[in-house]
């Protein structure tokens, strides 16, 4: 009986240490969350002499929440297109470990740096196809 409690306790002793050699990955800097802020509701009959303030726009989000953002890259989430815009790269759009690039037609690359391969509307998110078409 004790060589089997010797063995479970080896085999857990053993199996915790493996927890404490695995370093946690390093984490990205997002832009901070805005904080919600309830929007005021307007009554539905107006008084005479004044008008009723225009609700204020949604923040624009940063990030998307089904969709992870570029390594490495200034960019925004664009919710029309349903992908990421790369800001200092003209017509470069990223989503699922693909760049596309739209120049008179398609190409995509898995750096956006390139090398681009050639595709069709049909190798792109569907917000980019209906954007651009081709």
């Amino acid at each position: 009986m004790h060589s089997l409690a010797r063995i479970t306790v080896i085999t857990l002793a053993l199996g915790m240490s493996a927890c404490a050699v695995h370093r946690p990955e390093p984490t990205t800097n997002l832009p901070p969350i805005p904080p919600s802020q309830p929007s005021p509701t307007p009554s539905t009959s107006p008084t005479p002499g004044k008008s009723i303030p225009a609700k204020p726009s949604k923040p624009v989000p940063r990030t998307s929440a089904s969709f992870a953002p570029p390594p490495g890259g200034n960019s925004h989430w664009d919710q029309k297109l349903g992908v990421y815009v790369l800001d200092d790269q003209p017509n470069t759009f990223y989503r699922q470990r693909t760049y596309f690039r739209w120049n008179n037609g398609w190409t995509r690359s898995i750096s956006p740096n390139g090398p681009w391969e050639d595709t069709d509307i049909h190798g792109v998110p569907p917000g980019l196809g209906k954007q651009f078409g081709q």
